[in-house]
């Protein structure tokens, strides 16, 4: 039930104060009465409804809107429910209201009887709905009830358009003033949430890309983008094309389908490397329209309960176009909305994380200045989740604390509290992380103390001794954190806990030969989600930490390293590749032209003279070309001007 309809059941008016049972009555009649009276009624006094219903006393005269349909719904399992009304409608409909004179005492006396039995109404109408929904055995997402404290993973669906952030910083004259007169030429069918249509795009037609909803249990809705016939065809092509390595057979299928999501994330790669930022940004967007135009009804983006199965391939073109957004966004410079974005990848499917969306997501509430939510965060997944073992959290919690610490508009106790919270947590981490502070001093331009760089315990032993995965992680970190420590407040708070973590150090701290253990036991290697998340991360110092057996596979932009357990709901048909089954002229004019095949295709027939025409014509192009690059110079006689040769390679 909507909060709409709530908010009838109750009698409340949104805007309105409830006005005295004496104020402003006045009585709907029914036909019959209004024929009989005549002129005697105002013309306000007419109900819409028609003859054989009862009158009905309001208080208010905008109750009158819609009153019908508030009726309706209060007809449960076929019964009127009259506890629900407002505490004058329901009065009035115990009986026929007395006309005339009414006494104030007899209203005043109707409207205190009405309200137990719009309480126990209320209670009513709760154990109905919780009795529908565990018969149906599907629960409706939703977001949580408004007097519970919100869930981690609850999204606004304010924060995710990323006007709303640049309204704050520059005012609505200056983000929208260019955007109002394209909206009112907007012909696209449905308003979403995640992007906003531009009149650039292709007008939209369904590609074949729909959800289904597989389950339902414990409170969770487990979803699945399905792909038609059509749909299928086009990403048959688009594998192929991307076997070819040319962007522009890509381009070629966008202009018969214009909407297929992998293509769109492959190309915007392509823009992106090319340093077209503005065409791979409306690319991503456009992705997003696509799949969100194909949500299921019950599929919710803010509740956090409705879960979409990476294992899927279908699924993880939202998974990437989400991702992608929220790069973009973060450079853009809406740290807000890309942290709204970061917890909804993180929703899809908390538990598995498929893109480690937890190593990101204490940096984008930082950079957010949403200190609360990453205090809440820890808090609340510390205890089954262990975020202190890894190193953004063991760094990121306490300069949240640290950072909400030096707020002026906290209660006294308060900002107190947090620093010693704060101090506490930073002794933790640069016991357990000792590798972290000597690189994270380096990147910040910082140089350390003598008494520091020349301890053991954060001497280069420390970086050195540390796991490959935790230097994975570490390097991680640091490449995207570090210019959050440059202040020279936090500076300063910082090299006061280092001082105290050397004399527990030198003192002989039991913890300090507790966490050294606990480094050599859990660091051994990292997930493959750990790996998929520095991929797509582009961070220099954790792409160049990553193994060789990552390293060597073939990545794909739309689907990096995808999981060993995948799920297929429909298989590529078998092509015959001319690699392996051709000759070595074959293989020769495969390796000038990646796109070169011998086959004629079945399906071209007669038609497919041309098309192999123009095959042959790129392939002795490219040829003339390669015969063109050859120079033979003479070994025997050398060159007057330079004896020695052109160049010397040391």
């Amino acid at each position: 039930m909507s909060r709409r309809a709530l908010r009838r059941l109750r009698g409340e008016q949104r805007g309105q104060e409830p006005l005295g049972p004496d104020a402003l009555q006045f009585v709907l009649p029914d036909d019959d009465d209004a024929e009989e009276e005549g002129p005697k009624q105002g013309s306000g006094g007419r109900r819409p409804g028609g003859a054989g219903k009862e009158g009905v006393r309001v208080n208010n005269r905008f109750e009158l809107i819609n009153i019908e349909d508030l009726e309706d719904d209060l007809v449960v399992n076929g019964e009127r429910s009259d506890c629900g009304l407002p505490e004058s409608v329901s009065s009035g409909n115990k009986g026929r209201a007395q006309r005339g004179n009414p006494e104030a005492k007899q209203d005043e006396d109707e409207a205190k009887a009405g309200f137990p039995e719009q309480e126990n109404g209320l209670e009513d109408i709760d154990r109905i709905l919780e009795r529908i929904e565990d018969s149906s055995g599907f629960s409706h997402p939703g977001p949580p009830p408004l007097n519970s404290r919100k869930h981690v993973l609850y999204v606004e669906h304010r924060h995710l358009n990323p006007d709303t952030e640049l309204k704050r910083y520059f005012g609505a004259r200056a983000v929208l003033g260019e955007q109002r007169p394209r909206q009112r030429q907007r012909v696209y069918p449905k308003c979403t949430w995640l992007t906003t249509p531009k009149s650039t795009w292709p007008r939209y037609s369904k590609p074949g890309l729909s959800m289904r909803l597989l389950e339902s249990k414990k409170g969770l809705s487990f979803f699945a983008f399905e792909h038609n016939e059509e749909y299928q065809q086009a990403q048959h092509k688009f594998l192929v094309a991307v076997e070819s390595m040319e962007p522009n057979n890509i381009v070629v299928l966008l202009q018969t389908s214009p909407y297929h999501v992998d293509s769109l994330l492959q190309l915007s790669d392509a823009c992106r490397f090319q340093e077209d930022q503005e065409m791979a940004r409306d690319l991503i967007e456009r992705a997003l329209y696509s799949m969100e135009c194909a949500f299921h009804p019950l599929f919710s983006l803010t509740s956090g309960t409705c879960r979409l199965d990476y294992r899927r391939p279908e699924n993880r073109s939202f998974y990437l176009a989400l991702y992608k957004q929220m790069s973009f966004l973060e450079k853009r410079g809406c740290p807000r909305t890309a942290l709204e974005y970061c917890k909804l990848i993180l929703s899809l499917e908390p538990d598995e994380d498929p893109l480690c969306m937890l190593l990101l997501i204490d940096h984008l509430a930082l950079r957010a200045r949403n200190y609360e939510y990453l205090i809440h965060l820890f808090q609340e997944w510390e205890a089954h989740r262990n975020l202190s073992q890894l190193p953004n959290f063991a760094f990121s919690v306490p300069l949240a604390y640290f950072l909400l610490s030096q707020q002026t508009d906290l209660p006294e106790h308060e900002p107190t509290s947090a620093r010693q919270q704060a101090s506490l947590l930073i002794q933790q981490a640069l016991t357990m992380f000792p590798g972290v502070l000597m690189p994270l001093l380096e990147c910040c331009s910082v140089r350390p103390d003598a008494t520091v760089a020349n301890h053991r315990f954060f001497g280069p032993d420390a970086e050195i001794s540390q796991p490959p995965a935790l230097s994975q992680l570490v390097s991680l970190y640091l490449g995207r954190s570090h210019f959050l420590w440059k202040d020279p407040t936090t500076m300063s708070w910082l090299e006061e806990n280092v001082r105290a973590v050397l004399q527990a150090v030198d003192a002989g701290d039991p913890a300090v030969e507790a966490c050294e253990n606990r480094r050599k036991v859990l660091y051994q290697r990292a997930p493959r989600n750990i790996h998929r998340h520095v991929i797509l991360s582009e961070i220099k110092e954790a792409v160049a930490a990553l193994p060789s057996d990552v390293t060597t596979q073939s990545v794909m932009g739309f689907d990096p390293l995808p999981p060993l357990d995948t799920i297929y709901s429909y298989v590529r048909p078998e092509r015959l590749s001319p690699v392996s089954h051709g000759n070595t002229i074959a293989l020769f004019f495969r390796s000038l032209l990646p796109n070169y095949t011998t086959e004629e295709r079945l399906e071209e027939g007669v038609a497919g003279g041309p098309n192999r025409n123009q095959g042959l014509i790129r392939l002795m192009l490219a040829l003339r070309d390669m015969m063109a690059n050859f120079h033979f110079n003479d070994l025997e006689v050398p060159r007057e001007d330079n004896p020695e040769g052109e160049g010397d390679w040391d």
